[in-house]
């Protein structure tokens, strides 16, 4: 094998190994089998166009719509989502060491100084709790970061690239400035590293979180409704369920440029921070929702170089 061999292979396993796991074949799999159930049940309902207009169409067109696919926007994502993946090996380890273990580290020196640990017994309702508290951290500065992104204008430039999608896809998710996967990379290690430090206090380190098939077991929940809310088709729950937990399409709503669905659904799993905050929005059945900044400014932002140095 030669030089050059050498250098695809090994770029190869790096982004094989970062591969988001909302983006590997089990979470895409479960995706359009649901989008295939949904199909069914409603009779071929439910999909959006690139307009963002709900449309009856037959299967490939309720799965993977060409008008959606070959947007533009659609390839757009594909470039911003290789730049960030090129970048994220040499920040994102970086800040979950630095920020995670530090404020892991900080918070149980400040609680050891207030008393020694309870050495509370590790089980697994315990690891449910702790799961279940991690996950709420992580949706807090979530929701904050997110709230700061689109109110402070300096942020907002940035975090525009993510709101100029026309479309939904996947991808979607990850199409970002690469200025804003660190800001959030911190955040994340921040939540996890404070919801450590009090659980490691608690179980004197001896606590993991709950898993379901080796993943934790919100994680997968957080995995399944990333993939599922960048996609076009519209996921309701059930609106008592809305009020506490954000359904796909809820995100359809933040992603739109009309001005009552402008800042709203800022979290990133549950809805009690935006009913908490008063940014909720449940939709009704099959809401327009048109993507993107909207006519005034959308055009600033089409091609892959304007999205990278749109915000300088």
């Amino acid at each position: 094998m030669g030089p050059l061999s050498d250098i695809v292979t090994t770029s190869w396993q790096i982004f094989v190994a970062n591969l988001p796991r909302d983006l590997t074949w089990p979470i895409l799999l479960l995706t359009l089998s649901l989008a295939v159930l949904l199909w069914a049940a409603r009779q071929g309902r439910g999909s959006k166009d690139a307009s963002g207009r709900e449309r009856p169409a037959g299967l490939m067109q309720f799965l993977l719509p060409w008008d959606i696919y070959s947007h533009p926007s659609a390839r757009v994502d594909v470039g911003l989502y290789a730049l960030e993946r090129l970048l994220h090996p040499f920040w994102y380890a970086a800040l979950i060491l630095l920020v995670g273990t530090q404020t892991e580290a900080a918070i149980l020196a400040f609680l050891t100084s207030l008393s020694a640990s309870p050495g509370l017994e590790s089980t697994f309702p315990w690891m449910l709790v702790y799961s279940l508290f991690t996950l709420l951290m992580y949706d807090f500065v979530f929701y904050v970061i997110h709230y700061t992104e689109h109110k402070v204008p300096a942020l907002w430039a940035i975090h525009k690239v993510h709101h100029s999608a026309e479309v939904l896809t996947p991808l979607t998710r990850y199409r970002e400035h690469f200025l804003e996967g660190p800001l959030y990379a911190a955040g994340t290690a921040f939540s996890y590293g404070f919801a450590g430090g009090i659980f490691g206090w608690l179980f004197n380190g001896g606590i993991t979180q709950a898993t379901l098939f080796n993943i934790g077991a919100f994680a997968l929940l957080f995995g399944f409704n990333g993939s599922f809310r960048h996609y076009h088709v519209a996921f309701h729950y059930p609106r008592w369920l809305s009020k506490w937990l954000h359904s796909p399409v809820m995100h359809h709503v933040h992603h739109s440029y009309l001005p009552q669905h402008w800042d709203t659904n800022l979290a990133a799993v549950t809805s009690i921070w935006d009913r908490l905050f008063g940014t909720l929005y449940i939709p009704e059945k099959d809401e327009f929702t048109p993507w993107g900044l909207g006519p005034k400014t959308q055009h600033r932002y089409r091609s892959w170089w304007q999205n990278t140095a749109g915000p300088f």
